[in-house]
């Protein structure tokens, strides 16, 4: 760990040596050690504040000393803000800040999520949503949703984080592979909250129609693929145009699930366990996702195909039936 300022670094990591001179005209050479712990705690305060997440947790497990300071909720107020900019302002899901990192920052399990009751639902759901493509901030708010209207239950599942129609981005070219979404979802009754989208896309799709580009963050919810929590981006490429930033939960079969469906996984995966560092586990996910949907697709194509032919069968039956009943009637 280093740290410093006006371009002098201090190495924090070695003994620092502090020579002082004997007396009688004689320089003699008295060594003390200085740990970093015996820096300023403002000092030691702006340094864990540079620290990601895991790292202040784990430094928080060191000694007594820094378990105080990773322990501050100015601390991981500040780190929460610099991860999520969109909660600036929003003290109302700031009250702890560590839970706050701890729940949503990772992704949520693999494990199969237990069914909550009735009655632990979110009834308002908040979203943190901030979109950039490389180091340029494209958007950047908070989004609230009343979760226990009969309209939400009833429609499909889908949080719009656009106002207006779209907007334009501070680019003049936009490469949809190097966006980068973070989708939180809060429940401010509980100050639980979930990761909703992977930070890197996991697919990009073409519209060719419309010459729009699709860049997909879907999250899996368990691995065996019943739901997902589906966040897209598209845009423009060509211009730098943002049409559409949305989350929807998808079902296995690729169809949407209504908000009476996606509200009890969503609360399952806020209150489930954990994984941290899962980028990758979580492109795994999704592309055995696709394969489950296709082979469903196809499966029921073929079933269908089947029952049309049955159909024709039982039709030509019957014709050939009725004529053979007017030639012997």
């Amino acid at each position: 760990m280093a740290s410093g300022s006006g371009g002098c670094g201090l190495d924090l990591d070695h003994a620092v040596d502090l020579r002082s001179p004997a007396s009688g005209g004689d320089t003699a050479a008295s060594t003390t050690t200085t740990s970093i712990e015996d820096l300023p705690a403002d000092v030691l305060a702006l340094v864990l504040r540079r620290l990601d997440g895991a790292s202040l947790a784990a430094l928080g497990s060191a000694s007594t000393a820094f378990h105080a300071l990773a322990s501050d909720p100015a601390t991981w107020r500040a780190l929460c803000l610099a991860t999520w900019p969109s909660l600036h302002d929003r003290d109302g899901v700031l009250h702890h800040p560590r839970a706050l990192f701890a729940d949503a920052f990772p992704f949520p399990s693999s494990a199969p999520p237990s069914t909550p009751t009735s009655t632990c639902l979110p009834k308002r759901l908040v979203s943190a949503v901030d979109l950039h493509h490389g180091d340029a901030c494209i958007m950047s708010r908070v989004i609230e949703t009343d979760a226990a209207s009969p309209w939400f239950l009833g429609s499909p599942f889908r949080i719009d984080a656009l106002v207006q129609e779209g907007f334009t981005a501070p680019l003049l070219m936009m490469t949809p592979s190097e966006l980068s979404l973070s989708w939180i979802l809060i429940d401010p009754r509980t100050g639980r909250a979930v990761n909703a989208s992977t930070r890197r896309p996991v697919a990009v799709d073409r519209k060719w129609l419309t010459g729009d580009a699709v860049a997909r963050f879907t999250l899996v919810l368990g691995d065996g693929g019943g739901l997902a929590l589906d966040a897209c981006v598209t845009c423009d490429e060509r211009y730098g145009h943002v049409r559409e930033v949305s989350l929807c939960v998808e079902g296995a079969d690729g169809g949407g699930v209504s908000g009476r469906e996606g509200l009890p996984a969503v609360a399952a995966a806020m209150a489930g366990p954990r994984k941290r560092g899962a980028e990758e586990e979580a492109r795994r996910r999704y592309g055995e996702f696709v394969k489950g949907k296709r082979a469903r697709k196809e499966w029921k194509a073929r079933r269908e195909g089947l029952l049309d032919l049955c159909c024709s069968g039982v039709g030509a039956a019957a014709f050939v039936s009725f004529l053979v009943m007017l030639m012997f009637r």
